[in-house]
C-alpha cells in the first residue's frame, strides 16, 4: 500500500505549517542528493578521462622496437590494445558527462515546477495566518463588548431599583446600556464575518495543501526513479567497460598464444647471423724457413715483397675456412696482367659477384647510410654477395646493403 503525503502531513495547530515544511525539507534534501550525484558523475568522468589519456600516452611511449618476430607482434598488439582501452575510457567519460547534463536538466525542471506551487502555498498560508489573527482579535473585541454590555445592563437594573435614583440618572444609564449592547452586537457581526472568511480561506488552504502534496509526492517519486536509473546506468557503463577491457586483453592473449620461442630465436639467427664457422687459428711461421724457401723459389725480390705486404690479408680473406701457409710456394698468376707493379694475389678470392634478380621475403628498414630499405615483394638486383651475410643490391637506381637472409631468388618462395 502506498502512503500519501496528503494524508500524513497535517498540523494540529490551525496556523501551523509543519507538514508542508517537512515535505519542503525532504525535497530540499533530495535536490542536494541530485547535486551530489552530479558531482559523483563529474569526478568519475574526470578520472576516466585522465586514466584513458594516460593509457594512450603509455601505449605510444612504450618501447619494443628492438624486438623481432612473434614476440614483437605480441608486444605491438599489447600497445594497440592499451591504446584502444584508453580510448574506450575516454569515451566512457563522455557518456558520464552526458548523464550529468541530463541530471542537471531534470533537477532544474523540478525546481521550476516546485517553485510555482511554493508561491501559491506561501500566499495562501500567509492569508490564512493574517485572517486568523484578525478573527482572534475580533473575537476578543466581541467578548469585551459583551462584558461591557452585561455590566451596563446590570448597573441600569440596579439604578432602576434604587429609590434614590432620579429619572434623569435612570435614563442616562439605560442609554449607556443600550449603546453597549449595540456595540456588542456590532462586534458579534464582525466576529461572525471574520470566522466565515477564515473558514473559506481554510478550505482554500486545505485544497491547495492537498494538490501541493500530490505534486510534491509525484516529484519525489520521479526523483527517486531518476536517481535509481542513473546509478543503474552508471553501473552498467562500468560493467560494459570491464567487458570491453577484457575483450581487448583477450586479443593480446590470442596473439601471445602464437608467440613461439624457437621461431623467434630462428628469426634472430637468420637476420643477424655472422658466420657458421669460427675464424682460422694463427699458425707459427719460422722466419728463417720462410726466407730460405723464398730464396729457393727465386722470389726473394718482387714476390717476397708481395708476400710480406699481403700476408695478413691472405690469412684474413681465405674463403670457406681454407688457409694458405706462407711457406707454400707462390703460384704464378694467370690471365691478363693487372696494371701497376703488383701481380694478382695467389689464393685470394674476393666476394662473389652476381647480377641475378632476387625478391625480398621480409621487410627491412635501413639502419645506416650504406644500407637500403626493402619491403616484402620488392625485386632487387644483387651486385655483390658478401661473405659476412650483407649483400650489395640495387633497386630503382638506389644501391645499398641488405641482409642476404631477407632475399630469395626471384620465382621461389
Amino acid at each position: 500500500m502506498t502512503l500519501q503525503f496528503k494524508d500524513a502531513f497535517w498540523g494540529v495547530d490551525f496556523i501551523s505549517n509543519i507538514g508542508y515544511e517537512t515535505i519542503i525539507q525532504r525535497l530540499s534534501d533530495g535536490r542536494r542528493t541530485c547535486k551530489e550525484m552530479e558531482e559523483l558523475l563529474k569526478m568519475r568522468a574526470s578520472a576516466e578521462e585522465k586514466y584513458g589519456k594516460e593509457l594512450v600516452t603509455i601505449a605510444r611511449k612504450a618501447g619494443g622496437l628492438y624486438e623481432i618476430c612473434t614476440l614483437r607482434t605480441s608486444f605491438d598488439e599489447m600497445k594497440t590494445q592499451i591504446e584502444n582501452i584508453g580510448n574506450l575510457h575516454v569515451q566512457l567519460s563522455g557518456f558520464l558527462k552526458d548523464e550529468v547534463k541530463r541530471m542537471e536538466q531534470f533537477r532544474e525542471r523540478q525546481k521550476e515546477q516546485r517553485k510555482k506551487f511554493e508561491v501559491i502555498m506561501e500566499k495562501v498560508q500567509k492569508t490564512k495566518v493574517s485572517l486568523y489573527k484578525k478573527t482572534i482579535e475580533s473575537k476578543r473585541s466581541y467578548e469585551q463588548r459583551c462584558k461591557e454590555a452585561d455590566e451596563a445592563e446590570q448597573t441600569a437594573e440596579k439604578m432602576g431599583n434604587a429609590t434614590t435614583a432620579t429619572p434623569k440618572q435612570i435614563e442616562k444609564i439605560n442609554n449607556k446600556s443600550k449603546q453597549c449592547r449595540e456595540a456588542a452586537e456590532e462586534a458579534e457581526k464582525q466576529y461572525i464575518t471574520n470566522v466565515e472568511q477564515l473558514d473559506k480561506i481554510r478550505q482554500e488552504w486545505e485544497s491547495t495543501h492537498i494538490s501541493t502534496c500530490e505534486m510534491f509526492q509525484q516529484q519525489e517519486e520521479d526523483r527517486l526513479s531518476v536517481l535509481r536509473n542513473a546509478l543503474w546506468v552508471h553501473c552498467n557503463h562500468l560493467s560494459m567497460q570491464c567487458v570491453k577491457d577484457d575483450e581487448c586483453y583477450d586479443d593480446v592473449r590470442k596473439t601471445l598464444e602464437k608467440c613461439d620461442i624457437i621461431t623467434d630465436n630462428n628469426c634472430f639467427v637468420e637476420m643477424k647471423s655472422t658466420g657458421s664457422t669460427p675464424s682460422t687459428p694463427i699458425e707459427y711461421q719460422n722466419y728463417y724457413e720462410r726466407d730460405a724457401r723464398a730464396d729457393r723459389n727465386g722470389s726473394a725480390g718482387f714476390v717476397g715483397g708481395v708476400m710480406k705486404r699481403f700476408s695478413n690479408l691472405l690469412q684474413g680473406n681465405c674463403s670457406g675456412g681454407s688457409k694458405m701457409s706462407i711457406n707454400e710456394p707462390a703460384a704464378q698468376p694467370t690471365g691478363e696482367p693487372t696494371e701497376g707493379v703488383y701481380a694478382s694475389i695467389p689464393g685470394f678470392q674476393g666476394s662473389q659477384q652476381s647480377s641475378e634478380e632476387y625478391h625480398a621475403v621480409y621487410d627491412y628498414v635501413a639502419q645506416g647510410e650504406d644500407e637500403l630499405s626493402v619491403s616484402v615483394g620488392d625485386v632487387v638486383v644483387v651486385i655483390d654477395q658478401g661473405e659476412d651475410g650483407w649483400w650489395m643490391v640495387q633497386r630503382n637506381g638506389l644501391t645499398g646493403l641488405v641482409p642476404g637472409s631477407y632475399l630469395a631468388i626471384r620465382g621461389t618462395v
